[in-house]
């Protein structure tokens, strides 16, 4: 027999099977225990070990900077004393001294006929200078035709050494005037004295060393010969 419309629009029954759900859920829980007690817990076990969540801890928050301690602040000292303005001495002016122009020693200065010197030394100093001219045998003053005088070329009287110390105080202050006669090779061969000083001793003194130490060129004659001649030496002592 075909059945109705109305039996085969019958709706489930949902309650029913729920229940029939759950019962086998039940009971094939209940084998799962008895047969295997641990399967439960290791499922559980993995599940959870399987899911593994990080968690970040945040950053310890930086300490705030403390603001420095206000220093306390010292007693203030003693007011200062009032100054009192000095009065300043403008700078004396820098005194200049003029040079003082030291004495020549031994110097020699002079012209072909004419010389001078000077040194100082222990005790009076002596300078001396001179002329001399040429003449003819046993003649006075220049000789006819002579071309050139006598010429002083070496030989000096200037260091106060060369006189004794005791008779300085007579000479110091004075001079000799002395004559040479000087031969036709240049060398003396006679001194004079023709103005003699305090000291007598010094003017013999003075011819000696005239004597040994003057040389001259000789005077020429017109014709170009050496002839003796005379020279005056003025030795003066200071």
């Amino acid at each position: 027999m075909t059945p109705g419309p109305a039996q085969s629009r019958r709706r489930p029954n949902w309650r029913v099977i729920a229940l029939v759900v759950g019962f086998h859920l039940l009971a094939f829980a209940g084998l799962i225990r008895a047969f295997a007690p641990d399967l439960t817990a290791q499922a559980i076990d993995r599940m959870t070990a399987i899911v593994t969540v990080d968690v970040a801890e945040p950053d310890p928050p930086h300490p705030k900077a403390e603001p420095p301690a206000e220093q306390e602040s010292g007693a203030s000292g003693d007011p200062g004393k009032e100054a009192v303005p000095q009065e300043v001495a403008a700078p004396k002016p820098a005194i200049t001294r003029a040079p003082v122009e030291p004495k020549p020693v031994a110097a020699s200065t002079g012209t072909a006929t004419r010389s001078g010197a000077a040194e100082q030394g222990d005790g009076t100093g002596a300078a001396g200078e001179g002329d001399g001219t040429g003449s003819g045998d046993g003649g006075n003053g220049p000789g006819a035709g002579v071309s050139r005088g006598l010429v002083k070329i070496a030989g000096n009287i200037t260091s106060a050494r060369d006189y004794p110390r005791e008779t300085r105080d007579l000479r110091r202050g004075h001079d000799v005037i002395i004559e040479l006669r000087v031969g036709a090779d240049g060398r003396v061969t006679r001194c004079d004295v023709l103005d003699p000083s305090p000291d007598p001793a010094a003017d013999a003194i003075t011819c000696d060393l005239a004597q040994q130490r003057f040389r001259f060129e000789p005077a020429l004659d017109g014709a170009g010969r050496p002839i003796p001649g005379r020279f005056r030496w003025r030795q003066t002592w200071y």
